[in-house]
């Protein structure tokens, strides 16, 4: 079985859960390659266009395998080799053209991932050739460790007040305005950027910090809290995506409105809470590690190949 993969290479790399679950699926014995889309917008995708049906002539896929909207609605601009197209959620819950141009993704694709079941809704779109599905995790990068090891590694205090921002602070979706507005309420915090680690590095971080906070404008499912969630760290978010279902009766966890005080209060709670949380067995009830869902996404490969 021969995927070709069809994603945004814009910063020089492909998205970590993308090359991940990749990674997963090379271990069912499908043979994968990459195609990196450069360009933003509809015009600067559709410029791909000769460049991938070059790639799909020299390559021969059985399948594409798109991630995002666009990339699907470029993927599908060839009708000689099915297109199976992730949508991980700017692609439907910004609405306007971004939504307009999935949905003609939707309809041209052979089947259709969306990372949420509110996506799928979102979407607007029904019939058997779609499925709600979260990416996977890496669990085996990404895993527990004791808190006061991961801060001697780091070389953090030992009994310092560290919150982990669950983005960059430049990105303007993940609303890092708020995060630095609710921990200026508390005292002694330290707000860390998660920027420019490396996966390993994001594994110690996550396991030294007090809590993951999250106050993002929109996410779909987002990848940091599940990962979060693997080592067991508690979670601060406001009610965006999936974080309210997927951290729901854990204690630790704390979804909040999007005012600052409110943060706040649930930041310090997470300061007095001590040990790991249940969320690696959430993970696990879930099947969300990347080896389950990859086996979830060959099988989709497989009855679209066949037919």
């Amino acid at each position: 079985m021969k995927i070709l993969i069809v994603a945004n290479h814009n910063k020089g790399y492909f998205v970590p859960f993308i090359v991940e679950q990749v990674e997963a699926l090379k271990q069912l014995g499908v043979e994968i390659e990459y195609y990196g889309v450069h360009g933003k917008g509809i015009i600067g995708y559709l410029s791909n266009r000769s460049v991938l049906k070059a790639k799909i002539r020299e390559y021969r896929p059985d399948l594409i395998h798109a991630h995002y909207g666009l990339s699907g609605l470029l993927a599908n601009l060839q009708r000689r080799v099915p297109v199976v197209t992730t949508f991980h959620g700017s692609d439907i819950h910004e609405g306007g053209r971004n939504l307009f141009l999935s949905r003609l993704a939707i309809r041209l694709s052979a089947y259709n991932i969306f990372v949420t079941e509110n996506l799928q809704k979102q979407a607007g779109c029904h019939g058997n050739n779609q499925c709600a599905l979260p990416c996977g995790i890496d669990t085996i990068t990404i895993h527990p460790i004791d808190r006061a090891e991961a801060r001697r590694l780091l070389g953090w205090e030992a009994d310092g007040k560290y919150v982990l921002f669950a983005g960059a602070f430049d990105n303007a979706v993940k609303n890092s305005s708020l995060a630095k507005a609710a921990t200026a309420l508390t005292k002694g915090v330290h707000l860390i950027e998660m920027r420019g680690f490396t996966r390993e590095q994001v594994n110690l971080i996550m396991n030294a910090a007090n809590c993951l906070l999250m106050t993002s404008y929109r996410e779909g499912s987002p990848q940091v809290v599940k990962e979060a969630l693997e080592c067991g760290t508690p979670i601060v978010s406001v009610d965006v995506g999936d974080v309210r279902e997927i951290t729901a009766g854990i204690e630790g966890c704390h979804v909040t409105s999007y005012d600052a005080h409110d943060i706040a209060h649930a930041i310090n709670q997470t300061f007095s809470f001590h040990g790991k949380t249940t969320g690696r067995q959430r993970i696990i009830e879930r099947g969300l590690s990347n080896e389950l869902v990859a086996k979830r996404i060959f099988d989709i490969y497989n009855s679209i190949i066949n037919k």
